[in-house]
């Protein structure tokens, strides 16, 4: 189960508040908390927000348990920009762009990453066996054809 948890509008650039995020992606909780009460950056304060908002989903809603739940997905996707003009010389005026973030963090419950690796290598296995076997019949497939072929051609010799 996945629990989600959004800031929408939030405004930051969205190249800054990526850096943040990147950070705690894939981490445990305690850990990305950790990281983000002593991170010196201005969208660690908005990050740690969603971050809390996606737990209390978690454990509020959906009845799940703090010490099984690691940030599973984590992104940030930009915004409306807002248009501003500066003034600038001789009367001209040059475009700023304010722009804006949605922060998108999705909390869920660990997974027992043996249990992954093994379903993974048997299905790597049977691929792998599948493969093999689709090799042989095609190799005695031409073999077939290629003694076929010989054998029409020593027929032909014969004939003459």
């Amino acid at each position: 189960m996945e629990v989600k948890a959004q800031a929408k509008f939030q405004r930051i650039s969205p190249r800054k508040v990526r850096l943040v995020v990147g950070l705690v992606r894939n981490k445990s909780i305690s850990v990305a908390r950790d990281q983000l009460s002593v991170l010196r950056k201005r969208s660690a304060i908005t990050v740690l927000k969603v971050l809390e908002s996606a737990i209390a989903n978690a454990e509020h809603n959906h009845k799940m348990k703090l010490d099984n739940l690691v940030i599973t997905q984590a992104y940030v996707d930009g915004g409306p920009t807002l248009k501003r003009w500066m003034p600038r010389a001789f009367g001209k005026a040059s475009a700023i762009r304010k722009r804006t973030s949605h922060i998108t963090i999705v909390v869920g419950e660990k997974v027992d990453t043996k249990t992954v690796q093994t379903k993974r290598s048997a299905k790597k296995i049977a691929d792998k066996q599948k493969k093999k076997e689709k090799e042989v019949a095609l190799s005695t497939a031409k073999k077939e054809t290629v003694s076929a072929g010989k054998s029409a051609a020593a027929t032909n010799k014969t004939k003459k």
